[in-house]
């Protein structure tokens, strides 16, 4: 994907977003400020205003990981699932592909603390029987005017009877949590680049080259704001980014692109093997690879990313 500016029809007043419609629950995590509606009916703009220093999020030497802009995407599509399309609170949502790039200058954290815009315009909204919604989403987003990123997510709802049905002995969510796997060992620090903290590495190593175990800590706040019946797709993005920084043979990256889909649930009491394919070797330093995951025999997501080196810290 390439990051271009779009046009922003007429707007109508900006509404306030009620902590809840986001589907955090942590105090201090929710990202969003305001939303209105376009006048021609499919698109909306949705504010953020995000934090001057995160532990995750403003890890990345001066810039802010791109997972933010992620996770802020996340948000807003849960908030216009409710707002714009009616989809009740207690439908869970789910993601089936994410697609995304980001301008690396647009993510410095030198700047002041930036509002954020994203203009969002949902393509497919399909009903099906018996409430389910399949719907698809197109982002642009800008950085007090100037260009952030872009993305494009397809995602699902689905009513708590569908839901459970589909999930079977793994529906509960405190029950599914408590039977995770402990966490286990973090891949080293040097690997890491020191831009990975030890709560936040997703990765344990493996005698294997480019094969990793996934690493889940429930505990973890910011991926495990609740309690969840499987891995949320964060925690896959994550991973794919560290690979590729732990392939990259940089001391500090940043991913700037990734192509993700979401194949299965990721269950939290089985072992995920991470494989990623040779690092692809690119102009001013990028570096690509795909990685996938697999559980019990079957793959259950994969990602396709590209690191580029950040500057040394000043």
């Amino acid at each position: 994907m390439n990051v271009t500016t779009g046009s922003i029809a007429t707007l109508e007043s900006i509404r306030h977003v009620p902590a809840a419609l986001t589907r955090k629950t942590v105090p201090g995590q929710v990202l969003l400020s305001g939303w209105r509606s376009h006048a021609d009916g499919v698109s909306h703009t949705v504010i953020a205003d995000w934090p001057e220093r995160h532990p995750l999020y403003t890890s990345h030497t001066d810039h802010y990981h791109p997972l933010l802009f992620s996770e802020t995407i996340r948000q807003s599509l849960a908030l216009l699932s409710h707002v714009a399309h009616g989809i009740p609170l207690d439908f869970r949502l789910g993601w089936e592909s994410y697609d995304s790039s980001v301008v690396p200058a647009a993510l410095s954290t030198r700047l002041p603390a930036p509002t954020v815009h994203l203009t969002i315009t949902h393509t497919e909204v399909t009903r099906r029987r018996f409430g389910s919604a399949h719907l698809a989403a197109q982002v642009t987003a800008t950085r007090d005017g100037e260009p952030l990123g872009i993305a494009r997510v397809r995602y699902t709802a689905h009513p708590p009877a569908i839901y459970d049905r589909l999930r079977g002995a793994y529906a509960d969510a405190q029950t599914a949590s408590a039977r995770a796997l402990p966490p286990g060992p973090a891949l080293d620090e040097a690997l890491r680049g020191g831009q990975t903290s030890l709560e936040n590495a997703v990765l344990s190593p493996l005698a294997e080259p480019h094969r990793w175990q996934l690493r889940v800590d429930t505990a973890n706040r910011f991926f495990f704001d609740h309690a969840h019946d499987h891995i949320p797709g964060l925690v896959f993005l994550e991973a794919a980014a560290q690979a590729a920084h732990a392939l990259s043979g940089s001391p500090r990256t940043v991913p700037t692109e990734f192509d993700a889909r979401f194949l299965r649930y990721v269950e939290l009491d089985a072992p995920c093997w991470v494989d990623a394919t040779p690092p692809r070797r690119g102009g001013s330093g990028a570096v690509g690879t795909e990685v996938t995951g697999r559980q019990n025999g079957k793959e259950v997501f994969s990602v396709r990313v590209t690191v580029r080196p950040c500057p040394s810290p000043v």
